[in-house]
């Protein structure tokens, strides 16, 4: 009974925003803006998904404990300071109507419980880009553009150096073309799980590095702080987050979820047994 509640009081809420009842200020960029914008700028991009709303709540995630200083710095970000650092949130405030229906009912559910928190700290001065960006596989009922939007994101780093920052089994661009098209490639591995508390010595090995870098993270909550930082002392950095697994789907056609076989490998040994002596030899820092 529960759940048909929340499933009733979601569609309301979600019919309100589609039809322009409630008030809707908050705008945001298509996927295809939001990659050319990427693609012929020099921006950095900083993404909230679901989780980074929720922990601004205060909510606990699976990798990341909440605390008043993350959500707080959170919000923050979210209110979307500086003019090239470009800030994505879901956009799901006009349309789910191009999204398969679990998606759409996960949507639902989210706005009806967080969408004061985005009418809150969103702002409104600011049109902001769409975290499907780095998702744009699983939540589609047309997938027939996904090929083409990630032959695109993979130019935004074509030719470039990259530093890729992330957890000890994350293994961007292992066993796929993603990241192919860099000049070059190396790692900097953080811990699995509550990487903010060793934001320190994540940004110290990143200051390693020439401003000629292009950083790519995929660290969770911790992304977002180390982005902004990373952005202020001149380095050009892009939040993916999840983007490689949604590749890997998208390579595998996969109709939806599921286990990356990568993702359970975990340590040199893991890894070397895998077969993945090209990852341990960009990897430069484990922390």
């Amino acid at each position: 009974m529960k759940r048909k509640i929340k499933d009733i009081l979601a569609a309301i809420v979600y019919f309100l925003y589609e039809k322009g009842i409630l008030h809707n200020r908050i705008k945001v960029h298509t996927i295809d803006e939001t990659i050319d914008e990427l693609l012929y700028t020099g921006k950095s991009m900083v993404r909230f998904g679901d989780g980074e709303i929720v922990m601004i709540k205060g909510v606990d995630l699976m990798l990341q404990k909440a605390s008043p200083e993350i959500g707080e710095g959170l919000s923050k970000i979210l209110a979307y300071p500086y003019d090239d650092l470009i800030v994505t949130i879901p956009g799901i405030f006009d349309t789910l109507s191009d999204h398969l229906p679990q998606s759409r009912q996960f949507w639902k559910d989210h706005l009806l419980f967080c969408r004061k928190t985005y009418e809150k700290y969103c702002n409104p001065n600011r049109i902001y880009y769409t975290t499907f960006v780095s998702r744009c596989y699983y939540y589609a009922k047309d997938r027939s553009n996904c090929g083409r939007w990630f032959a695109k994101i993979r130019k935004i780093w074509e030719n470039r150096d990259i530093v890729v920052v992330e957890g000890t089994k994350s293994h961007n661009g292992v066993g796929n073309d993603l990241l192919d098209s860099a000049r070059s490639i190396e790692r900097i591995i953080c811990p699995p799980s509550d990487a903010y508390g060793a934001l320190p010595e994540i940004l110290e090995a990143c200051m390693c590095y020439g401003r000629d870098r292009m950083f790519l993270l995929s660290v969770g909550v911790a992304a977002k702080f180390l982005a902004v930082e990373l952005f202020r002392q001149g380095y050009r950095v892009l939040d993916i987050g999840n983007l490689d697994m949604e590749y890997e789907w998208y390579v595998r056609q996969t109709p939806g979820k599921t286990a990356i076989e990568k993702h359970s490998v975990v340590g040199e040994a893991a890894n070397r047994a895998a077969g993945y002596e090209e990852y341990l030899e960009q990897v430069k820092v484990w922390l």
